[in-house]
């Protein structure tokens, strides 16, 4: 029994470092690159302080306000978020692309290490992204943390980490392309929301977001839907296509789902019942939208009357395709 718990050990070991041998070179010398562990343990700790520290230190505290950290925090990511799509535009996109099959320029010329080195800052702005679910929870606002919005926060730099790590570029990164420029969007949208009750009159267009992340999973989906119908096609990591064009038509169910029931039908979102345990910790809810579970996460803003309170940010960016 103890042989065989060593050669599995040995194994998964051996395939570890397989998996990490293969990370592509140009980009092992970037911060947290050079293996998934620490970005799994601030990952890990992300999930600790979210769901059971953060609440237990809150619970008998007042919620802070964080207006302006929230201002600054949401104007610098729409800066950060600009400078990525320009560089992903430089990259190839406007420049070598086909927005067809492009496969992965594994050289060492500029525009290559320049697509490296943007593949490698949209992943970091995932991880700069976990301060959504904190500000909400130094804000107690425990109903947002819906079981969607954790898994997309935990799950999206996990998986982003050996996407950047194996294909920096390519057809791939359209999506972290297209993805930076709705952030442009959204992020200019919460720092309006939490700059108060005085840029309401600026915020009109806050039913249109939705749409606009409709756009975003329709395009991302439909440019991974091609590589299905090419004859050949040498990008160098198929799998990477599988997995946006699964995300992206998943998204677009459960958004479509949200246009419908509040705009077509106009339904209005229920309320939460949100219970909080004694001992602190926060409880997350599924939130079911028209039967459309996750739905919650896509929107919030809209279940109150309007009128009745300024525009929350509430809203964690779903895409970070």
């Amino acid at each position: 029994m103890l042989q065989h718990i060593q050669e599995f050990g040995s194994n998964v070991i051996k395939t570890f470092d397989e998996l990490v041998a293969g990370i592509d070179p140009r980009i092992k010398d970037y911060p947290l690159m050079q293996s998934p562990v620490p970005m799994t343990g601030i990952l890990l700790c992300y999930l600790f302080f979210i769901m059971y520290l953060g609440p237990r230190i809150m619970a008998k505290r007042s919620p802070f306000q964080l207006k302006e950290a929230m201002i600054i925090y949401n104007f610098l990511l729409v800066a950060l978020s600009i400078f990525i799509v320009y560089e992903f535009l430089m990259s190839g996109w406007v420049t070598t692309y086909t927005w067809r099959c492009d496969a992965i320029d594994t050289s060492n010329s500029p525009q290559a290490l320049r697509m490296v080195r943007v593949a490698w800052l949209f992943w970091f702005s995932k991880i700069i992204e976990l301060m959504d679910t904190i500000f909400f929870v130094l804000r107690k606002k425990h109903s947002q943390i819906t079981f969607l919005h954790i898994f997309h926060h935990s799950f999206m730099p996990w998986t982003w980490w050996w996407g950047v790590g194996y294909a920096p570029g390519g057809m791939g990164s359209f999506h972290a392309m297209v993805n930076c420029s709705v952030h442009v969007i959204m992020y200019f949208y919460y720092g309006l929301s939490a700059a108060g009750p005085r840029f309401q009159k600026y915020l009109w267009w806050k039913k249109y977001m939705t749409a606009i992340q409709l756009i975003q999973f329709v395009l991302v989906s439909l440019h991974a839907t091609q590589y299905y119908f090419m004859e050949s096609c040498n990008y160098q990591f198929p799998i990477i296509i599988h997995l946006v064009w699964i995300y992206g038509t998943l998204f677009f169910i459960l958004f479509s789902n949200f246009w419908v029931q509040a705009y077509v039908k106009g339904k209005r979102l229920p309320k939460q019942d949100i219970k909080s345990h004694q001992n602190g910790s926060a409880v997350y809810t599924n939130a079911l939208v028209g039967g459309g579970q996750g739905a919650h996460y896509a929107f919030t803003l809209w279940h109150e009357a309007e009128g009745t309170r300024s525009a929350e940010w509430n809203l964690p960016p779903p895409s970070s395709t």
